[in-house]
């Protein structure tokens, strides 16, 4: 597994959408981490330090592991460019039928006077 910066690990992970369109899939994993060890959060704790969260984003192909880790400060920019790769990347999506709302009211409408008894 490779941890890069910010750049290019989205650029590798349009490559990676770009190889796998014909075939394959890509896997993207989001995950709090502090990139401490347990023993290390421990002694920062003890001490009354407070412990900064970054984001690890992991990607992978079945064949290539890349990763990268988001501050506080970048998150804003990285989740524009993550959203901008997934919408040109995710075109072998199908669209979702979509039905009528006028034609479901009055088909709903017509089954609720259906079940009402009559009045005599």
């Amino acid at each position: 597994m490779v941890l890069l910066q910010l750049d290019p690990f989205l650029n590798e992970l349009t490559s990676m959408f770009e190889r796998s369109t014909e075939k394959g899939s890509v896997w993207v994993t989001l995950k709090r981490s502090s990139l401490k060890s347990k023993v290390q959060k421990n002694k920062l704790a003890s001490a009354g330090e407070t412990i900064e969260y970054r984001c690890l984003i992991r990607a992978t192909d079945g064949k290539k592991t890349i990763s990268t880790s988001v501050g506080p400060k970048d998150h804003q920019r990285f989740q524009a460019s993550y959203a901008t790769i997934l919408k040109a990347h995710m075109t072998a999506l199908k669209k979702r039928e979509r039905k009528d709302k006028k034609k479901s009211a009055e088909t709903v409408k017509r089954e609720g006077d259906s079940k009402r008894p009559k009045k005599s």
